[in-house]
């Protein structure tokens, strides 16, 4: 049985209802598996029954959903945090991309569960991320270096995709394979995002369609010889 929680003044649901979604965000972050949560754990942090949970969400699903939704808030409040409007569009792409990986090798745990593959009948983990504030904020973003000149213009959600993609890409390795000699992790995913950012402009500028590794190796060395 869990220790008796004091009574609650009245008004302060909402501070229980934050405790329960800390305690369910604290599982996920040791554990990385939302299987690993069960309401009864949950009580047994905040120091609760399991009917004093049933009255802030109906049922284990619905308390994961509204713990991951927290999670996809605070990495849109840290990209938000790293975008510095005085830096040009494709700065702040890199910068939001740096921002995601920081936050997820910060909670790595939380970033397991929150980008995982889910089977039941809710919204798809990526369904979550490309409706999420943070997935908008680079779309924003993209747009805007478009808008500059500094990407062609055209839909941007395949940007968006790949720019994720390097993010969400380097961030998994640097957690799931932290015993390969990376070196700093701090340097390679800037690398890897600074490359995928200025690809893209670098790309437009050889006529839009990315050239065979032969192609580009001469495009560059003709580039060398007029500086």
């Amino acid at each position: 049985m869990c220790p008796r929680r004091p009574r609650s003044a009245r008004g302060t649901g909402a501070q229980l209802r934050e405790e329960i979604l800390e305690a369910t965000r604290d599982l996920m972050a040791r554990t990385g598996n939302a299987d690993a949560v069960s309401i009864r754990e949950v009580g047994k942090i905040v120091g609760v029954s399991a009917p004093s949970i049933y009255r802030h969400f109906a049922d284990k699903e619905a308390l994961i959903d509204a713990a991951l939704a927290q999670v996809f808030e605070n990495l849109d409040a840290a990209i938000v945090a790293a975008t510095d409007p005085e830096r040009s569009p494709i700065t702040q792409m890199r910068d939001q991309g740096m921002a995601y990986v920081r936050f997820a090798l910060e909670h790595p745990g939380q970033y397991r569960v929150a980008t995982a593959a889910t089977s039941g009948p809710g919204p798809s983990a990526v369904d979550q991320v490309m409706s999420s504030g943070a997935f908008q904020r680079f779309s924003q973003t993209v747009q805007a270096a478009m808008d500059a000149g500094t990407i062609t213009s055209g839909d941007p959600l395949p940007v968006v995709l790949e720019l994720w993609a390097a993010a969400h890409g380097i961030a998994s390795l640097l957690i799931t394979k932290p015993y390969l000699p990376w070196g700093d992790a701090e340097a390679i995913a800037n690398r890897v995002l600074g490359a995928a950012c200025v690809g893209h402009a670098v790309v437009d500028i050889m006529g839009g369609e990315p050239l065979e590794p032969d192609e580009t190796a001469q495009w560059l060395e003709e580039l060398r010889r007029r500086n």
